[in-house]
């Protein structure tokens, strides 16, 4: 490293400012001490020798990190929507955030670990696929909320949103537009998908109609290859698991001559940035993910400050409409 590339240090705004170490110590801490005229001056030289403080020696320093540390799932662009705002949720406390991604090759407990290993004081997970040994493991060493899952077991908070009310609003959209030949496109074997499956069943029997389900997924291609099932017989509508997988339904009903939602109306869920693209514009299940983190890190600080039992938070969601639903065609 250069003399140019050198990060500035304490002792060089000491000198630049004429002071000692000690002072510029006390005035970038905002301690007492000082006067006026020379914390200006400090600050001042600070600024013109690009000085910023060195935060990971403060946490050393400390006893505690106030590091949150968040796990998401890198193919999951809902995720990133929930990192956006607990960032914003967790300043607001005075915590800050650290990622851990779990991605091809790198399995959950990795990223779990990473996050202990950097000093985080208390875990939030998004939708963890991990048992709930493994879960309760975890909330041995330090506070875990599960986010977006709530079966985890007695040790583990979780916040999440109510899968049933969800899916309960979709199908009364879609039966209120006249729809009766509704199919789902379920989420596999991914978190929630079960509850989703389950809600769309009871929903339907108690209208009176047959809970059609076709085995999906996460992704477009899931959403497109179950589209191809349908093609021979297709529904009036169609409630995906998400958004991702709604966007494939479209695309394989396009593809076979049909119009959304002229022919086939179509259903999402999470109202993720795809869903609010210009051009897409699905009506869709929204989880109000700024919502779901505040609380997530409402409640990691909570358990920090002292909380002593686990507690599940179920948020309800809500329907946002737009362009791909529309009235059944006359039969």
């Amino acid at each position: 490293m250069t003399e140019q590339q050198r990060r500035p240090t304490l002792m060089d705004v000491a000198e630049a400012a004429g002071v000692s170490r000690a002072l510029v110590s006390i005035v970038m801490r905002g301690a007492p001490g000082a006067a006026e005229s020379t914390r200006k001056k400090v600050l001042e030289t600070a600024r013109e020798l690009g000085y910023r403080p060195d935060s990971r020696a403060r946490l050393l320093r400390s006893a505690r990190t106030r590091l949150l540390g968040l796990s998401f799932f890198t193919s999951e662009p809902f995720h990133a929507e929930i990192v956006d705002a607990a960032y914003a949720g967790a300043a607001e406390r005075g915590y800050e955030i650290a990622l851990s991604a779990v991605a091809s090759g790198r399995p959950e407990t990795r990223a779990a670990e990473a996050l202990l290993d950097m000093g985080c004081e208390a875990l939030i997970l998004i939708s963890p696929t991990l048992g709930s040994q493994e879960l309760s493991g975890f909330a041995r060493r330090a506070p875990v909320v599960s986010l977006l899952r709530d079966d985890v077991g007695d040790q583990v908070d979780s916040v999440s949103s109510d899968n049933h009310a969800g899916i309960r609003l979709a199908v009364e959209h879609l039966a209120a537009l006249g729809h009766r030949r509704i199919v789902h496109v379920d989420g596999g074997a991914a978190v929630s998908a079960d509850q989703r499956r389950d809600a769309f069943r009871t929903e339907m029997l108690r209208r009176g109609l047959e809970p059609f389900v076709v085995p999906g997924g996460l992704t477009e291609e899931d959403g497109l290859r179950a589209c191809a099932s349908l093609r021979d017989n297709p529904p009036s509508a169609v409630i995906a698991f998400n958004d991702r997988s709604a966007l494939g339904v479209i695309e394989g009903l396009r593809t076979a001559g049909l119009r959304v939602p002229a022919d086939v109306s179509v259903v999402g869920y999470d109202d993720s940035q795809f869903a609010r693209l210009s051009y897409v514009q699905l009506t869709s299940v929204s989880q109000d993910a700024p919502l779901l983190a505040t609380a997530a890190v409402d409640r990691a600080v909570e358990r920090l400050a002292g909380a002593d039992a686990p507690a599940h938070l179920v948020r309800t969601p809500h329907l946002v409409i737009r362009n791909t639903t529309g009235p059944a065609r006359p039969s």
